[in-house]
Parts: C-alpha cells; sequence; structure tokens
C-alpha cells in the first residue's frame, strides 16, 4: 500500500515520513513558530505540522468542574481547558504565513482540525493531508468531513480502545477515504516507555491493511527508531527550538539537534532495512576469499593417500569446497604437491 502527500510517497519501499509537530511551541510568538519551520527543515523532517482550532472550536469557557483541569496533569497551572488552549492555539492569521513559509523550504505542511470550520479553512490553505488527534478519534462528524476532502487521513491512538479505532477506520472508509495511517500513541506526556507498546504497530499494519506508524510523546528517539524496524512508516515528534523558553508542550518535545540525531539514524535503519535476501552483497563479494577451502598442509608425493595429516580446510577459499573433505581421504594424488597448493579435483586419482 503507497499513496503521497504532497512530494512524499508513503509506503513500505519508501523512506520514514518524519514529521515535527509544532503544536505550542510558538509560545504566542509568530516568529518563533516560523524559525521552528525553518528549524525543522535543517533537522530534516519531510513535513511541520499545526494544530488548527481556537479556544471556542476545542471547548467552552466554563470554570465549571467538567471544564477544569485537574491537579497532577502537566498544564494544571491552566485553571480551565478554555485558558489552556487559549494560550496554546495558533492563531488562524498566521496560517498562510506558516504555511508560504514552509512551502518557500520546500518542506511539506499540514494541519490537525478539531472541528469542521478548521477543515474548511485548512482547505482554503490546499493542506496535503490531515491529521486526527487521538481525542478526536471519536468525533464523527469531524471524521466524516475530513475523510469527504478527499486527503489522506492521519490518526493517533492515544486514548482509543479497539472498538473506537474499527469505528474511526470505517466510517472513513464509508465516506470514500482509503489512504489512512494509523499512528500508535501513548496520550501521557512524557510517555512512559513501559506503556508504549510499539508491537501493536504491526498488528495494527496487519489487522487493518494500513500504514502505519508512531505519534511519539515519549523522551529521546529510542521508540521512534524501533518503531521503524518494526514497519511504522510515518514518524510525528513535537518539536521546538533548542534555544526556546518554556513552552506548553516544550517539556516533552525535541529539539533541533536531537531531532536530527533521530532523522539521521532513521535514514540509516530506512536503508538497512533493505529487503528479504540471503544474496552475498555486492560490498560483501571481495570477502568470498576468506572463506575456507580444502589446501595441502604436508608434502606429499604422486601416488600417496590424502588424509588428515596433509589435507586441512583452511582460509582462503580458492581450493574445493570442505564439503569435499570426507570424499577426498583415501584417494592418491596424481602428481607431487606442497604445503599451500591448492586441493583440486585435477590433482586427485
Amino acid at each position: 500500500m503507497e499513496f503521497k502527500i504532497g512530494k512524499h510517497i508513503i509506503g513500505d519501499s519508501h523512506p520514514t515520513f518524519i514529521v515535527a509537530e509544532m503544536s505550542g511551541n510558538h509560545g504566542g510568538n509568530l516568529e518563533t513558530a516560523l524559525e521552528i519551520v525553518r528549524a525543522a527543515k535543517r533537522a530534516g523532517a519531510d513535513a511541520v505540522k499545526l494544530q488548527t482550532y481556537t479556544a471556542d472550536t476545542i471547548t467552552i469557557n466554563s470554570d465549571k468542574a467538567d471544564f477544569r483541569i485537574l491537579n497532577g496533569n502537566p498544564w494544571s497551572d491552566y485553571s480551565t481547558l478554555w485558558e489552556l488552549y487559549n494560550k496554546a492555539h495558533t492563531p488562524w492569521e498566521w496560517h498562510e504565513k506558516i504555511f508560504a513559509e514552509a512551502r518557500r523550504l520546500e518542506i511539506e505542511v499540514f494541519s490537525s482540525p478539531f472541528d469542521s470550520t478548521a477543515v474548511d479553512f485548512l482547505e482554503s490553505l490546499g493542506v496535503p493531508a490531515y491529521k486526527i488527534a487521538s481525542p478526536e478519534i471519536t468525533n464523527i462528524p469531524l471524521l466524516e468531513r475530513v475523510a469527504k476532502t478527499g486527503k489522506p487521513v492521519i490518526i493517533s491512538t492515544g486514548i482509543s480502545e479497539l472498538s473506537d479505532l474499527e469505528l474511526a477506520i470505517a466510517t472513513l472508509k464509508d465516506n470514500g477515504q482509503k489512504d489512512i495511517i494509523i499512528l500508535k500513541c501513548t496520550t501521557s506526556y512524557p510517555a512512559p516507555p513501559s506503556e508504549s507498546n510499539l508491537l501493536t504497530i504491526p498488528d495494527i499494519i496487519s489487522r487493518f491493511g494500513v500504514i502505519s506508524g508512531l505519534s511519539d510523546h515519549s523522551m529521546g528517539t529510542a521508540a521512534a527508531i524501533a518503531t521503524v524496524a518494526l514497519g511504522g512508516r510515518l514518524i510525528e515528534k513535537h518539536f521546538t527550538l533548542d534555544n526556546s523558553e518554556e513552552t506548553v508542550d516544550s517539556f516533552f518535545s525535541s529539539g533541533e539537534s536531537e531531532f536530527k540525531r533521530m532523522v539521521d539514524d532513521i535514514r540509516f535503519i530506512d536503508q538497512a532495512l533493505g529487503k528479504v535476501t540471503y544474496d552475498i552483497t555486492p560490498s560483501a563479494l571481495p570477502s568470498l576469499r576468506g572463506r575456507s577451502s580444502l589446501y595441502i598442509a604436508n608434502t606429499i608425493r604422486a601416488g600417496e593417500i590424502f588424509d588428515s595429516s596433509n589435507v586441512k580446510s583452511v582460509r582462503p577459499s580458492f581450493g574445493l569446497h570442505p564439503k569435499h573433505y570426507k570424499e577426498i581421504l583415501g584417494k592418491t594424488a596424481k602428481k607431487d604437491l606442497e604445503i599451500g597448493d591448492r586441493l583440486t579435483w585435477e590433482v586427485i586419482n
């Protein structure tokens, strides 16, 4: 299975698609947002992703208990959901400039919408794909609207059960969308390794017949690299500037230098995974001479018998194959042979 996101082909035989998630790491500053795009490009990301919402499109401005952020939550400094999202959102009037900068740099740019008005807005900007954040996996009207755009859809599984995922995929397909990527995700910040369950990725691929990958909230780069080895073809990781001031998501985001190391390692693995083959590779062919073969280990005269004292299996590989060793024992030499002579059929009676 393969399809395109912008100019990039996503699929098993193609390089891993690596997405830098900006989220709220711009800290409310447009120039920081633009610099994040530039840094993502320098770090080797294939795409930068935004989140398109306002506090009013994602929640209600209420301080009732349902809308208050609980103690112990990483964002408990913000008393309500509205306050958090009002702080973290990417202003819609910035989008055009951010998209223009990404396109100037030839890095893909797309976003996560959280309601139909965001989809309409993103369509006006010509996004090449949509990302459904894991809390929206049960937002069936949003899934229906996104599917009908005809653009590839990426879904995170973070707070979904199997039945939620099955319903989401069925909704997309029922509305004409077949280009689907399912990202394993642990919606915990940062995500503990013990809850990453990366072995779910190959199961997603086989169970649903879709492309899979990881929306990575863990610290470091190991989970992302392991995902590629398990067959994941898309990695999304939160991205911030190395010298960034603290922002709403910076505490679990990768800076440019760490992100670049991850990209370099993934590109190495993309090549190293290769294909299923038992052939000797071109670069290894010169090493064939290092294999063992049968050689004369002691001087032997014509008519004398080959035995374990005068025939050995040693390096290099220019003599007979060692599989003939027992067959040779007991036969006689056609001519005089010296130590280091190759044993060949031509010298054996």
